[in-house]
């Protein structure tokens, strides 16, 4: 499969970049693209809530009234949970929402999300560029020449750019990442993938 490379001003460059279909031409599997996302959304949680229970609450343990006669339900301490101030009855406890999935799947999810993009027409091959100085008009208008001002752009390049990142941080629904670290959630949130020719071969060469 071949793409027109563009230019930063938004015109085809006269050159293509090839793209293996193994990788950008499969039948996307949408399954384990939900798994992937999920696994990543869930990592993203600290896991860090904690309610404090009947056994940990500060309170007297004397018995509150008798037990039987009174016409209401029995209760043994104010520390319960039917009573204001008590402990919350299972309440929440610190714990990891880390999911776990096979190389071989967090793999072919990628090359799925990478296959949707082309086949919805979200993903353009542009050359490699850089800036001498932070600019965040330039970027912004690179995008805007790209057509990609009107939803969320993942630029991705070869190598870690911190002038590029630098110029984009202040860009609306505009992020960059490197090959190496794309994932699968990033990919499916973008309405534009930006490719540059460098990130193209590193994107092959870890999907391969």
């Amino acid at each position: 499969m071949k793409l027109d490379i563009l230019g930063i001003n938004g015109s085809s460059t006269g050159r293509s970049a090839d793209l293996p279909d193994e990788i950008f031409g499969v039948e996307p599997n949408e399954h384990v693209v939900y798994l992937a996302v999920k696994q990543y959304l869930a990592a993203q949680r600290q896991g860090t809530h904690k309610a404090k229970e009947k056994g940990e609450i500060t309170g007297s343990t004397r018995k509150l009234k008798k037990q039987k006669g009174t016409g209401t339900a029995r209760a043994g301490s104010i520390k319960s949970g039917v009573f204001r101030g008590g402990g919350r009855m299972f309440g929440p406890r610190p714990r990891t929402y880390n999911i776990k999935l096979n190389k071989k799947v967090k793999r072919l999810a990628r090359i799925s999300a990478l296959s949707n993009k082309i086949s919805n027409g979200q993903l353009k091959v542009v050359e490699d560029f850089t800036f001498e100085a932070p600019k965040t008009k330039e970027y912004a208008n690179i995008l805007k020449n790209l057509e990609c001002t009107g939803a969320k752009s993942l630029l991705v390049v070869g190598e870690h750019d911190n002038v590029l990142n630098l110029s984009s941080r202040n860009v609306p629904r505009a992020n960059v990442v490197t090959a190496a670290d794309l994932n699968t959630y990033q990919v499916m949130n973008a309405g534009t993938l930006l490719l540059t020719e460098g990130a193209i071969s590193k994107i092959v060469s870890a999907l391969s």
